[in-house]
């Protein structure tokens, strides 16, 4: 009688495997997380530009923006032809509410920002505020 050599892994080569897997593995992950935080800003521009839109749309209804954002959904004012979002304010990519001032900064009839992920005034990188150019 024959006996056959059983083939397959030894524990030392699935042990050299994960370890490879592993530094793959960490070369990788922060660039990936890096993008994260990247699409994160792209998406606060793009809607406070949404939101920037609307603003003008009340705008040219009512002759004057808004005292708050919420007036863009419902409001009993006088040529009020909204709501100018399709849906409810969005709150930032981080879960908190944007920043919308009137009269805005520097002389403009409105500012709108994102305080960014850290939620609080100035910062940097990842944390700075996003403004609404």
């Amino acid at each position: 009688m024959k006996v056959s050599k059983m083939k397959g892994f030894t524990l030392i080569e699935l042990l050299i495997v994960l370890v490879i897997l592993g530094l793959l593995a960490s070369l990788v992950a922060p660039k990936m997380f890096s993008k994260v935080d990247s699409s994160k800003i792209k998406t606060a521009e793009t809607q406070l530009k949404l939101i920037e839109t609307a603003l003008d749309t009340y705008r040219l209804d009512l002759g004057q923006h808004p005292e708050n954002l919420d007036e863009l959904i419902k409001s009993s004012k006088k040529n009020w032809d909204g709501p100018y979002l399709p849906k409810d304010i969005p709150l930032d990519p981080w879960g908190n509410p944007y920043v919308y001032t009137v009269p805005g900064i520097d002389g403009k009839t409105f500012s709108l920002m994102s305080y960014g992920k850290d939620g609080r005034v100035g910062g940097a990188d990842d944390n700075a505020d996003i403004v609404l150019q």
